[in-house]
């Protein structure tokens, strides 16, 4: 497995297996014992996606020790500020059923997120947290927190694809040293409907979604797919066998819309949406 190095020294596989969207206890934990079965090692999960105890389950039943894997998950927004945050980061170690987080991430850029940045700094020196990181950061948001904390984060989670390349995001990450990883690198199986995507990927031999997945590989960018399909987890693992050239990343480039197909997070009524979502009383 290739890796990043993030900016504290961390290695981090630059392939994960994603668990968004599969709520169910015994589906989930098939999951994820098929995705350790094929090799993947980095598991992201998060509290608001209600299947932190299926992931632990497939880790324990596994076998695999627990140093060997990659373990993320993430902060909900019900839950930030210092004291919520700390005892949220601990519902989720007894979830999970493990010691320790390799990557503790805030999920969402609202409400109290410095307070629960603080906790975060404290677990992270006390040895709890591996790496401590934040997920749909923009630009400015992440500047800001960069530029006002002790321990700068390690990982910017963000959605990332062929259609919403993250340019500026990615360069203020550049200018901090902050890892870029994707969210989403399959547009939500909209790649799968891109004429050009399909034509240049059967010329590789290969699907869209490798040809996407190495695409964003070969920019250095850590993606984390998903799929419940043993077969799709094999194919999205098949990935390090091959090279895209200098001018068909150039064309896949050109892909590029600039905005979310998916979320606008520079929208109130996301805003509002997102801080009303509760995942616990």
């Amino acid at each position: 497995m290739q890796n990043v190095t993030l900016n504290n020294g961390v290695k981090m596989p630059v392939l994960g297996f994603g668990v968004y969207q599969i709520p169910d206890h015994a589906q989930c934990r098939r999951a994820v014992a098929d995705a350790l079965e094929v090799g993947y090692r980095l598991i992201d999960t998060a509290a608001a996606y209600f299947n932190e105890e299926a992931v632990g389950a497939a880790i324990r039943e596994s076998g695999i020790p627990r140093e060997e894997l990659f373990l993320t998950t993430k902060l909900w927004i019900q839950d930030q500020g210092y004291e919520q945050a700390r005892r949220a980061f601990q519902a989720s170690l007894d979830r999970l059923g493990t010691d320790y987080l390799d990557l503790y991430l805030i999920h969402q850029p609202f409400g109290d997120y410095y307070g629960s940045w603080r906790a975060m700094e404290e677990l992270y020196e006390a040895g709890k947290i591996r790496a401590i990181g934040v997920c749909n950061f923009y630009p400015d948001r992440l500047a800001d927190l960069c530029l006002n904390v002790r321990v700068t984060p390690a990982v910017n989670q963000v959605e990332t694809h062929p259609f919403f390349q993250q340019r500026k995001a990615r360069a203020t990450m550049e200018e901090f040293g902050v890892q870029i990883e994707s969210w989403g690198p399959l547009a939500e199986g909209a790649v799968f409907q891109n004429e050009m995507l399909k034509a240049m990927a059967e010329r590789y031999g290969r699907t869209a979604a490798q040809l996407v997945l190495r695409w964003n590989i070969q920019r250095n960018v850590v993606v984390i797919p998903k799929s419940v399909r043993r077969e799709r987890m094999e194919e999205n693992f098949s990935v390090f066998d091959f090279t895209i050239s200098d001018a068909d990343m150039e064309a896949i480039a050109a892909l590029d819309l600039g905005r979310s197909r998916i979320i606008d997070h520079f929208s109130a009524d996301t805003a509002k949406w997102l801080n009303g979502h509760r995942i616990h009383d």
